[in-house]
C-alpha cells in the first residue's frame, strides 16, 4: 500500500507480508545493547528508529498487528518516504530462504523448525552498522554498548517527529565523526586502533555507502579494503546492512564454541567451523543461528561477553 500522509502523524504505509512476520525479532540485531539510542523497543511492540538515510534523517515507527497480519509503519523528516518503501526489506521481505537444506544437521534441521519463520532483515544503510561494529571490535559488549550510546549522546542529534519522550537520537553524520578528536575518542572509552579505523571509514563514508548496492562477495571486498576492517567486521556489516545470510562472522569471541557445542558437543576453532558450515553455502549464517537455536547450549564457565543479538531467541 502506497505512503499516506497527515500534518501531525507523519507518512503512514500498511504493509501486509507473505508469512507471520515478527519484527521485534527481526530488528533486534539492529540494535546496539537495551540503551542505544537510535532504537527503541516499547512494551507495546511498537518499535522506533532512527535512521539517516539518502534523502535525509528519518524516525520510524513499525507496528505490528498480528490478529489482522499485517504491519504498520509510521515514519517522519526528510527521508520518511525512503524509509517507508525500505520497510518491508527491514523486516525481512529480501530474505529468501529457499534453497537452505537443514538436514546435513539435526541440531540445524530442529532449529529451523522452530525458527523457519525467522527472517533476515536489511538496512541498505552501510555506515549505520559499519561505526558500531567497528566500536565492537576486541571489546566486550557492554563496552562497545556503551561507547556508541555516548557517541550518538555527545555528537548525535534528536531524531525528527514526536520523539523527544523517547530520547530517540541519529548517529552522527560521517563528516562530524571524522572530525572527532583523538582526545574525545578517550573519553568515549574507545581505545587508538578503533577510532582511527572509524574515522578513516567515514572518510569515505560515500563510496562505502555503495556497498549495499553490490553482490555479498564484492561487498566484502571492498569493506576489507579499509584498513582496520577484516572478516568479523565485514560479516558483522553485511548481515545487517545487505540481509547475508551466507556470512559468518570468523573471529567472534564465542561463535565458533557455540556452534560447536551445539553440533558435536565441544569446542572447535574457526577452521572446523567452517568445515561444518560449508555444505549450507550460500546459507551458512543462517545454518550457524539454526544450530544455536535447535542444539545443546555451551557450558556456561571461563569469561563471557555479550551474546550477539543476530541469534533467534531459543
Amino acid at each position: 500500500m502506497a505512503a499516506t500522509s497527515a500534518p501531525s502523524a507523519g507518512r503512514t504505509r500498511t504493509w501486509v507480508p507473505g508469512w507471520p512476520c515478527a519484527p521485534a525479532q527481526v530488528l533486534r540485531p539492529q540494535r546496539r545493547g537495551a540503551g542505544d539510542p537510535t532504537q527503541r523497543h516499547l512494551d507495546d511492540g511498537r518499535i522506533w528508529r532512527a535512521m539517516r538515510t539518502p534523502t535525509g534523517p528519518a524516525s520510524l515507527c513499525v507496528q505490528p498487528r498480528p490478529s489482522a497480519g499485517e504491519v504498520v509503519g509510521r515514519a517522519w523528516g526528510l527521508g520518511a518516504e525512503w524509509a517507508l518503501d525500505r520497510m518491508p526489506a527491514l523486516l525481512g521481505a529480501d530474505d529468501d530462504p529457499t534453497g537452505f537444506e537443514p538436514h546435513h544437521h539435526a541440531e540445524v534441521a530442529d532449529g529451523w523448525r522452530a525458527h523457519q519463520h525467522w527472517r533476515i532483515g536489511r538496512t541498505g544503510l552501510v555506515m549505520e552498522s559499519l561505526v558500531p561494529s567497528i566500536l565492537e571490535q576486541k571489546v566486550t559488549g557492554k563496552q562497545a554498548f556503551g561507547s556508541f550510546r555516548e557517541l550518538v549522546r555527545r555528537h548525535g542529534e534528536p531524531a525528527p517527529g514526536p520523539v523527544a519522550p523517547l530520547g530517540l537520537m541519529l548517529q552522527p553524520t560521517p563528516a562530524t565523526i571524522a572530525a572527532i578528536p583523538s582526545w574525545e575518542w578517550l573519553r568515549l572509552g574507545v581505545q587508538p586502533a578503533q577510532s582511527r579505523t572509524v574515522v578513516t571509514a567515514c572518510r569515505l563514508a560515500p563510496s562505502l555507502e555503495r556497498v549495499a548496492e553490490v553482490a555479498a562477495d564484492e561487498a566484502d571486498r571492498r569493506l576489507r579494503s579499509v584498513r582496520g576492517i577484516g572478516v568479523w567486521t565485514s560479516a558483522e556489516v553485511r548481515q545487517r546492512a545487505l540481509g547475508d545470510a551466507d556470512a559468518v562472522s570468523f573471529g567472534d569471541y564465542h561463535l565458533a564454541n557455540w556452534v560447536g557445542w551445539a553440533l558435536v558437543g565441544h569446542d572447535i576453532t574457526d577452521d572446523q567451523m567452517a568445515v561444518l558450515l560449508e555444505p549450507y553455502r550460500p546459507h551458512r549464517g543462517r545454518a550457524a543461528s539454526m544450530a544455536i537455536a535447535g542444539g545443546r547450549s555451551r557450558p556456561r564457565r571461563g569469561p563471557r561477553m555479550s551474546i550477539p543479538t543476530h541469534l533467534p531467541t531459543r
